[in-house]
């Protein structure tokens, strides 16, 4: 059979059911390095596998359909939505037990003690469009750093490279952190986890660390009571966090912006009035945040976009 009909009968295969009888096809370093893209992420489109590994949208589908059928990459049948009405929409895929326990031989990453199947079947769709987002942010940031020659230095190279008391948290609970609160007269003890964090390792050496909230538009602003969340409550941890320091001690940085990406620009002026509120132009931490809009980074690329400052002024996050 040629090759052209081989690739025929496996695009009639049924989306999110996997062959019976897989065609047989040898595991090579490449695939090996798309299942390690996936597992890093946890979900990642096809678009970004392709952007990632450097190869065409139709060689890495081949790819993604032969690992898939496989076993060692998984289809998330919480995007079923998407079809048929969006048939051309990129297919996400998740780590499977079988790429997991690869991994585990190939690199010692302990992946393979987790039910992933399960994990996969149970994640809801605005779970996974989330994580597509902080993927999108991602694979953006690190390819534009790659094109101008900077080193991005995504979570598992951070944890590597801390003191052995900042890994040895880490390892537990990446990023997390625990902060104290002053709010209406009393204390509050409050757990802060960034959606993303990384650096940027500049060409001539210099290194720039950020922590990044991605903002689907639905927490309130504000609230009247300061024990649930809002946008007010996560700017006063943070400022918080900053304060004492809690970056430095954790992770080793003694310098770190925060980066908030929301839904448009008018969300993108409520956040400003509560963090000047909170911290008006020219205190302490005030120059912390950086705020940009969904559509502003589709328009670039998180290094080359501009993002607004609670002064109201425009900059980018490396120096040009």
């Amino acid at each position: 059979m040629s090759n052209r009909a081989a690739a025929a009968i496996v695009t009639r295969r049924p989306r999110f059911r996997r062959a019976s009888e897989p065609p047989a096809f040898q595991v090579t370093d490449r695939d090996i390095a798309i299942i390690r893209h996936i597992a890093r992420h946890r979900f990642l489109r096809s678009t970004h596998i392709a952007a990632l590994v450097g190869r065409s949208i139709d060689r890495t589908n081949d790819r993604l359909c032969h690992l898939y059928h496989a076993g060692y990459i998984d289809r998330p049948r919480a995007q079923l939505d998407y079809y048929p009405t969006a048939g051309s929409a990129p297919i996400v895929y998740a780590l499977a037990d079988r790429g997991a326990r690869l991994l585990n031989r190939r690199d010692k990453i302990e992946l393979s003690h987790v039910d992933w199947g399960r994990k996969n079947r149970e994640a809801g769709r605005p779970f996974i469009e989330h994580q597509l987002e902080i993927a999108d942010f991602e694979v953006a940031t690190r390819l534009s750093a790659e094109r101008v020659g900077h080193s991005y230095i995504g979570t598992s190279e951070i944890i590597a490279s801390a003191s052995r008391s900042a890994a040895s948290h880490m390892q537990s609970n990446p990023f997390a952190m625990r902060v104290t609160v002053a709010h209406g007269g009393r204390r509050h003890e409050i757990g802060l986890v960034p959606d993303i964090a990384f650096a940027i390792e500049l060409k001539k050496g210099a290194r720039r660390n950020f922590l990044v909230e991605i903002d689907r538009g639905s927490m309130p602003i504000t609230r009247a009571d300061f024990s649930q969340t809002s946008i007010e409550r996560k700017l006063r941890c943070y400022l918080a966090a900053h304060a004492a320091r809690l970056p430095e001690r954790q992770f080793g940085w003694k310098a770190f912006r925060v980066l908030i990406v929301t839904s448009d620009a008018n969300r993108v002026r409520t956040m400003l009035d509560a963090l000047r509120s909170i911290q008006p132009p020219g205190a302490a931490g005030s120059s912390l945040f950086l705020f940009a809009s969904r559509d502003a980074l589709c328009a670039a690329d998180p290094l080359t976009a501009n993002w607004r400052g609670v002064d109201g002024s425009l900059r980018r996050l490396l120096p040009q």
